[in-house]
C-alpha cells in the first residue's frame, strides 16, 4: 500500500490489453439482460458467486457490519472480508460507484 490506497498486482502489457478488452465490452452491453448473459458465458457459476459475494461483503462492510458477523452471513472468509473492506476504502472507487447507485 503507498500513499492510503491499495495497489493492484502488477500486470503485463498482455494483462491490460485483455483487461482493456473486458471493460469495453461491457460498457457496449447497456441491456442488463445482455450483460447477465455476457456474464454467464465469460464465468464458472463458482467465479460468479465468488463476485456476487465480494458485492455482497461490500454492502455489508459499507452498512458497518462487523466483520465476523459479515462472515457468518456471507460465508465469506474474514480475510476475503478485509481484502473487500480495504478496497472500498481505499481501491479505484469501484464498489463505492456500485454501491451509491443502489442495490438495483
Amino acid at each position: 500500500m503507498t500513499s492510503g490506497r491499495v495497489i493492484p498486482a502488477e500486470s503485463t502489457p498482455e494483462t491490460a490489453s485483455r483487461f482493456d478488452d473486458l471493460v469495453a465490452a461491457f460498457t457496449r452491453l447497456r441491456d442488463p439482460k445482455l450483460v447477465a448473459a455476457f456474464l454467464k458465458d465469460l464465468c464458472t457459476t463458482q467465479e460468479l458467486d465468488a463476485l456476487g459475494q465480494r458485492l455482497q461483503v461490500a454492502r455489508l462492510v459499507d452498512e458497518g457490519v462487523p466483520y465476523q458477523e459479515i462472515s457468518r452471513r456471507t460465508g465469506a472468509s474474514t480475510a476475503t472480508v478485509t481484502r473487500v473492506a480495504q478496497w472500498l476504502r481505499r481501491g479505484e472507487g469501484g464498489y463505492a460507484a456500485v454501491l451509491k447507485r443502489g442495490r438495483r
